[in-house]
C-alpha cells in the first residue's frame, strides 16, 4: 500500500493504491461522510490480488483531503466527479473501472457520463439513479431519519459524541444478513475521526448538489454497469438498485439478501467475485 496526496485545481486529494500498476485499475469512489477507510483496507487487497490496480481516495471534507468550513462547500456532486478525474490523472491512467458506494455511486455515475471513454465499466454499490425521479420509489426508512435527526443536537466538535453518534449510525444501516459487529464499527469510526483534518467538515456532504445536467441522461450510460445492492438497504431501498439495472441496457444487478447499506466483510467474497466477473474481460 502507497500513500500518496496529489494537487490538481487547487485541490488535495489523498490517495492510497493496492496491488500492480501494470494490472487493470479500479477506482473506488466512497460516500457521504466517509473517508477512503470506508473501503476497508483487506478488501481493498482482496481486490487488489484479483489482478487490479486499486486506488481509494479521500473526498473533498473527508480524511486527508481539502476541507472547507462547515457549512461553506464552494463545490458539486460534478466538481467531485472532476476529482476521481483528477486522481486518474495524477496517476497517468487514461481509463479504469469505477466502483462507487452510496453517494460514491453517484459521483461515479457522473463521472461515466461525463468522461465515457475513461470509464471502462462502473460497478454502484448502495446508491440511486442520477437524473431519474425516485419519488415513487420507497424512500430511506422512518426509523433511520429519527436517528439522522437526532444528529442536529450533537456537538459536532466533540469526538466522543461524534464517534458515539456515528457508531449508532453504522448500527442503523447495518442489514440483517450478517451479525452486527460494534466492536470493529468503533475502532473505524474512531480511526477515521482521529485522522481526519477537520471532521465536522464532512456534514458539508448534506448540502451537495449537482448532476441537473444529467437529467434523463443515465439510459445513454456507455460504461457497462453491475448494480449490487443489498435487499435491506435502509437508506436507499432495494427498488433504487432495480431501477439502476432496469434504465441500463445491458446491466446486471447483483442482490445482496439481507444486505443493508454497508459493504460487510460476510459479503467481500460475493461482491469482489461480481466485479472480477464484470471487470475481467476488460483490457489491463
Amino acid at each position: 500500500m502507497n500513500e500518496r496526496i496529489i494537487m490538481a485545481d487547487g485541490v488535495e486529494i489523498a490517495t492510497q493504491v493496492f496491488g500492480d500498476p501494470n494490472h487493470q485499475p479500479t477506482l473506488l469512489v466512497m460516500g457521504a461522510m466517509a473517508s477512503m477507510l470506508w473501503w476497508p483496507e483487506t478488501f481493498c487487497q482482496k481486490l487488489a490480488a484479483q489482478g487490479r490496480f486499486v486506488i481509494r481516495y479521500d473526498n473533498r471534507d473527508t480524511g486527508l483531503s481539502t476541507f472547507y468550513e462547515p457549512g461553506s462547500s464552494p463545490y458539486t456532486m460534478d466538481d467531485m466527479a472532476e476529482d476521481a478525474m483528477r486522481v486518474l490523472d495524477a496517476y497517468g491512467i487514461d481509463s479504469a473501472h469505477l466502483v462507487g458506494m452510496s453517494l460514491g455511486g453517484m459521483i461515479a455515475q457522473i463521472a461515466a457520463l461525463a468522461h465515457p471513454a475513461r470509464v471502462r465499466t462502473l460497478t454502484l454499490i448502495s446508491t440511486t439513479p442520477i437524473g431519474i425521479d425516485t419519488s415513487a420509489l420507497p424512500q430511506t426508512s422512518d426509523t433511520y431519519m429519527e436517528h439522522a435527526a437526532a444528529g442536529e443536537s450533537i456537538d459536532w466538535t466533540d469526538n466522543t459524541q461524534v464517534i458515539d453518534f456515528i457508531v449508532k449510525d453504522t448500527r442503523m444501516i447495518a442489514g440483517t444478513a450478517h451479525p452486527y459487529d460494534e466492536i470493529g464499527a468503533r475502532d473505524l469510526v474512531e480511526r477515521d475521526v482521529k485522522r481526519a483534518q477537520n471532521f465536522v467538515s464532512a456534514t458539508n456532504h448534506f448540502m451537495l448538489k449537482g448532476g441537473d445536467v444529467w437529467k434523463n441522461k443515465l439510459s445513454e450510460l456507455a460504461a457497462r454497469l453491475l448494480v449490487v445492492h443489498g435487499t435491506a438497504d435502509p437508506i436507499f431501498p432495494i427498488e433504487h438498485g432495480e431501477l439502476l439495472a432496469e434504465t441500463v441496457a445491458g446491466a446486471k444487478l447483483l442482490r445482496l439478501n439481507g444486505g443493508g447499506h454497508e459493504i460487510h466483510p460476510g459479503d467481500w467474497d460475493e461482491i469482489i467475485a461480481a466485479i472480477y466477473a464484470h471487470t475481467g474481460a476488460q483490457r489491463g
